[in-house]
């Protein structure tokens, strides 16, 4: 085929003719950056850990900012972005291969202004020229390579290019050279190219907001079909390989479940769950979950560990357990959150963002062990047991392909035979710790040490769940920690005719400037979390605080919903309005929900009405596309009923309060508030009367209330009857 530098509905200028489409590189993770390149180019200064991966390379890297446009304008030459991230696999390829090769390099310095942005700080860049090259090519991936004019306009992308054509990829100096012929001779060609696409994202940026309001159960009902059509009922989880947990998917399913009275979608979810925790994608030494499984059952995974993936799952199987009431689903979360303690946690509070997938060069060189491994580690009898339980083999079940020189009979373990008889129990707890103590001597895989407000907040809400579901009180600790340092490191107090500021990177003792929808709308809905779990008043403050400074900085007032980046941000070509609940539900999906809480804990109903508004104004991604947005569906199950309130009356800390917050936890109901009647909640919560001597719970719906409790279990009837379809 062809590769175009323009849209398929423009006309075609070649750059290059191949055999056979080019197909997309998935994220992978990986490998160490290439030692010994001196002296450093401009990202030495920088915080970022994929930046300063890319600090001596050869190449004149700038940071994305206004020295590298000037360069660009001042000497007319186009612009070479590249996107990736310091756990990506293929990000690190294409850095040892070309990024690192000194002819390369000089052949960028002179004809080409480059540019590195790491994508986790600049979600808001990636997503414009991440759809650029989805646009012109159909796929996309990371390293995201796209040329753009002095101005910003791209006109040529991909992913990752080899150093020489090979795999129907066209080799990356070639390109170079190409690239700089037709900006040479067809200058004016490219930039009218460049001017049609820009104007083509636009376009593709905008949303109608004449949108009919969606009707509500028959999206719910649509979407819940649609997942389970595409249930794999023998592995579990939705599609086939490579398999991502996506945990939005199977935690809408819940609600859907719960509201159209479906076994079916409940059993779904559980299966899903079992079968992830018993596959390769899960640690079963060190607790946490890798990216995604490359096969269909789960068990050879991408090895690198997100922190957006983990918290998320933390959530997942706390809901399944509040329905399933197997300890498996609880002993899950828990042991994610002690991985996250352990390993992903700075002594300031913060969360990491990622652990790699390699170490010493090799894929899952940290997590896979070799049969003989094994038998020179452990016992005759400790090993016996350990294999047939971890499935271990001479063999072995993974080959590390990214190295040029796999090692042979590499397993990853997985519990393949979980029934064990009784006495081989206390055989397979000492194999297991002597496996871990000798694990703890290898090389760690590269931890991403940089603190994200999105993703904290996701962690900071997962912890508060697993206190308020499981009444650890280190999980309350690791919340509250957490929520100090983002306070502390990433927020600036509102002040006279201001609203509070949430920057979105730390590390190091320095924070960005850049503010993102999805920092504000995962912290929000973290404190939320912590605010229900707790009730107290302070913890509602920052979330009012948060939602107030959302509302300033990304709610469009016009047309209904968020814009992803904050309308004083500099040199977005154009300003998107994220909808796709991928990997991380988008800021829109997340807003939604957390707005729809708030309100009803705060009786603020201009926080309802910009929710549903950006139901509306996605309503025709509700009823076509619903497995793309499972988050906004839960949003939207929400928002079709005033949900079920419980108001305690009485001082937060004192013991009946925690019993009584203690039986609202214990149900699976996800359209509920818990709130209490101290701090900025409804003013009708603040009439109720109190009890000297105990806490009392209000069952609420709107502003009618059953009379005032002690007793637990009418609370739990309260909240465990079922929700009008």
């Amino acid at each position: 085929m062809a590769v175009f530098v323009f849209h398929r509905s423009l006309p075609p200028l070649v750059l290059f003719a191949s055999g056979d489409p080019v197909t997309s590189i998935d994220v992978s993770n990986t490998a160490d950056s290439p030692e010994g390149h001196s002296p450093t180019n401009r990202l030495a200064v920088e915080k970022s850990p994929y930046l300063l991966q890319h600090a001596r390379n050869p190449v004149d890297w700038f940071p994305w900012g206004d020295e590298a446009f000037a360069a660009a304008s001042a000497s007319g030459k186009p612009i070479l972005l590249s996107i990736g991230y310091s756990t990506c696999h293929w990000c690190h390829v294409m850095e040892r291969e070309s990024f690192a090769n000194a002819s390369i390099g000089d052949y960028l310095r002179e004809h080409i202004v480059c540019i590195k942005v790491d994508r986790e700080e600049r979600p808001d860049i990636d997503k414009i020229y991440m759809s650029f090259v989805q646009m012109t090519s159909g796929t996309g991936g990371w390293p995201l390579n796209v040329f753009l004019t002095p101005d910003l306009k791209p006109f040529y992308g991909g992913t990752y290019f080899p150093p020489e054509a090979r795999h129907n990829r066209p080799g990356f100096r070639a390109l170079l050279e190409r690239v700089i012929e037709l900006w040479t001779t067809r200058r004016e060609d490219l930039l009218g190219s460049a001017a049609e696409l820009a104007s083509k994202l636009a376009e593709l940026a905008h949303q109608d907001p004449d949108n009919a309001f969606p009707t509500g159960p028959r999206e719910l009902h649509g979407g819940g079909q649609s997942l389970l059509s595409e249930f794999d009922p023998v592995h579990g989880g939705f599609g086939g390989a490579p398999k991502f947990p996506r945990p939005t998917q199977p935690l809408f399913l819940l609600r859907y479940a719960r509201r159209f009275g479906d076994a079916e979608g409940v059993q779904a979810v559980l299966h899903t769950c079992d079968r992830m925790a018993a596959g390769g994608v899960y640690d079963h030494l060190g607790g946490g979950f890798a990216r995604y499984g490359v096969d269909d059952a789960w068990r050879v995974p991408h090895f690198e560990k997100m922190l957006y993936d983990n918290a998320q799952l933390v959530s997942l199987y706390l809901e399944a357990y509040l329905v399933s009431r197997v300890e498996t689903h609880a002993a899950v979360a828990r042991d994610i959150l002690r991985y996250v303690a352990r390993e992903m946690t700075l002594p300031e509070g913060g969360f990491c963002s990622a652990e790699d997938a390699d170490s010493e060069g090799r894929e899952g060189n940290f997590y896979c062990w070799t049969h003989a491994e094994l038998s020179a580690l452990l016992t005759p009898e400790e090993f016996n047991v350990a294999t047939r339980y971890f499935g271990v083999t001479r063999e072995g079940n993974f080959i590390d392909h990214s190295h040029p020189e796999p090692l042979p009979g590499l397993n990853v373990l997985a519990i393949v035979e979980p029934e064990l008889p009784e006495t081989d129990i206390p055989l397979l707890e000492s194999a297991t710790a002597k496996m871990r103590k000798a694990r703890a001597l290898r090389v760690r895989p590269l931890r991403d040490d940089k603190v994200l407000a999105s993703w904290n907040g996701m962690m900071l809400g997962a912890c508060a769940r697993a206190y308020a579901v499981l009444g650890d009180e280190e999980f309350l600790e690791m919340a509250l920690r957490n929520l100090a340092f983002l306070k502390r490191a990433l927020w600036e107090e509102p002040s006279e005719g201001r609203p509070g500021t949430l920057f979105h990177r730390w590390r190091e003792g320095e924070r960005d400037q850049v503010q993102l929808l999805d920092a504000y709308s995962h912290v929000l809905t973290g404190t939320i979390e912590l605010y229900e779990a707790t009730l107290d008043p302070e913890v509602l403050r920052f979330a009012v605080d948060l939602a107030e400074g959302l509302m300033a900085r990304f709610h469009d007032p016009v047309a209904g919903g968020f814009w992803q980046s904050s309308s004083d941000t500099p040199h977005l070509l154009v300003r998107w309005k994220e909808d796709y609940d991928g990997a991380e539900p988008s800021g829109n999906s997340v807003t939604s929900l957390a707005l729809l809480r708030l309100a009803a804990i705060c009786g603020r109903p201009e926080w309802r009405e910009a929710a549903e508004r950006t139901l509306r104004l996605f309503a025709q991604k509700l009823h076509q596309h619903p497995q793309g947005v499972p988050h906004l569906l839960s949003a939207l199950d929400f928002s079709l009923q005033e949900p079920k309130r419980v108001v305690i009356v009485g001082d937060p800390l004192c013991g009946s309060t925690r019993a009584l917050l203690n039986h609202v936890h214990a149900v699976h109901e996800p359209n509920r508030v818990v709130l209490g009647n101290r701090g900025p909640v409804d003013p009708f919560a603040r009439t109720l009367p109190e009890n000297e001597e105990f806490s009392l719970a209000y069952p609420c719906t709107g502003d009618a209330c059953q009379p005032p409790t002690r007793d637990g279990a009418v609370v739990r009837d309260f909240l465990r009857s079922v929700l009008p379809s």
